[in-house]
């Protein structure tokens, strides 16, 4: 059993936010390594897979049992950071690759993946999809989470991509699916594709928002004036935690011959917002980074800046994660620089803003959206 060994309590979620009730590992990655041990017993260098491990407990737990060369995919740039954090500082780094996108780099070979299920089924059908049409062909599939997060339709979804799906007892309010025998011709996920607000959206399953407008960034987008400052190579509007990029390909769509940089820690989301830039052919006026925060930005480098702020931690839903977002904006903008943002008018950001950034005017609201801009001191 891992639960005796693995010191799961040293684990750490840094860069990312941690307070009380935001933990690094949890019950169901505890079943997940117990439920595989008996598959992972053997396996050569590089033939077990890990998907969507938050913080690094299912690969260093499946390192610490002994497994060799396991590679590694996390959609959250920082839960990749914090992972190449604990594994350095557990000694086990040397075994551990992360890879940054799902396909066949990374699942090339695996006979075992450990996969913590995602809050999306549309995420789900996309990774069992890839998994049975990369991996080897006796993968065996270990899929788990918190049953809260669970439901019948995710059965569904590996049955999609896998001929038999088998389901564990729970234990201490978790369960894990089991998937064998990939089903042949499986097609490969493709991203889903619309037109709205003007532009051509395009999303892989995960994706905030999908392939459409969602209500909040619908808001901002109305109300942005028409001539803003900034918007060339070297001062580049930017739409941070972009998303699926609707809002940098609007801009450039719009403004012809004004550059964007648009930028999201998530793997899923840089790939959305690429596919989406090249759907209106603005690709060589939009950059799209994958990025923590703006770590990739130089201070007082920009003149404004879009941003539509993530409330969900994986699982938890927190406003400890717009304030980061709201200092590193403040941090990139110029004197005088400003931060249009649209957020849920529940979470009362104004305040913070006031504080973080600079005087702050309300200039748009709706029955659940509000839509401020802040300019910098």
């Amino acid at each position: 059993m891992s639960d005796g060994s693995f010191p799961f309590e040293a684990l750490r979620r840094a860069p990312d936010i941690e307070g009380p009730g935001l933990v690094a590992s949890d019950a169901a990655d505890r079943l997940i390594l117990d439920e595989s041990a008996a598959a992972r017993a053997g396996l050569g260098d590089g033939e077990l897979v890990v998907i969507g491990d938050a913080y690094g407990a299912l690969a260093l737990g499946a390192v610490w049992d002994g497994a060799q060369g396991v590679r590694v995919h996390q959609d959250a740039l920082v839960g990749e950071r914090a992972l190449a954090s604990n594994a350095d500082r557990l000694g086990l780094d040397a075994r551990v690759t992360s890879v940054a996108t799902q396909g066949e780099e990374l699942l090339r070979g695996a006979r075992v993946v450990l996969l913590r299920l995602p809050r999306s089924l549309d995420a789900l059908r996309d990774t069992a999809a890839l998994i049975a049409g990369h991996a080897d062909p006796e993968v065996v599939v270990f899929a788990g989470g918190r049953l809260k997060h669970m439901s019948v339709a995710m059965n569904g979804a590996l049955a999609a991509a896998f001929e038999r799906v088998d389901v564990t007892h729970a234990r201490q309010k978790s369960r894990v699916l089991v998937a064998r025998t990939p089903r042949p011709g499986i097609t490969l996920p493709e991203p889903a594709a619309a037109r709205d607000g003007g532009v051509e959206l395009r999303a892989y399953g995960g994706t905030f928002g999908g392939a459409r407008l969602d209500h909040g960034t619908r808001l901002l987008l109305a109300h942005l004036p028409g001539s803003l400052d900034g918007g060339s190579s070297d001062d580049p509007w930017i739409d941070f935690a972009c998303g699926n990029g609707v809002v940098g390909a609007w801009l450039a769509v719009r403004h012809p011959g004004a550059y964007v940089w648009s930028s999201d820690q998530s793997a899923v989301a840089v790939a959305s917002a690429r596919a989406t830039v090249a759907a209106n052919d603005v690709a060589d006026r939009v950059h799209v980074a994958g990025d923590d925060l703006l770590g990739l930005r130089a201070d007082a480098s920009a003149s404004f800046i879009a941003l539509n702020p993530p409330f969900h931690s994986g699982a938890a839903v927190t406003d400890q994660l717009a304030p980061r977002l709201f200092a590193d904006a403040a941090r990139v903008l110029r004197p005088g620089g400003q931060l249009w943002c649209v957020w849920n008018s529940a979470l009362r950001y104004r305040p913070v803003l006031e504080r973080v950034v600079g005087p702050t005017e309300q200039i748009a609201r709706d029955a659940k959206f509000t839509v401020t801009v802040s300019t910098r001191r």
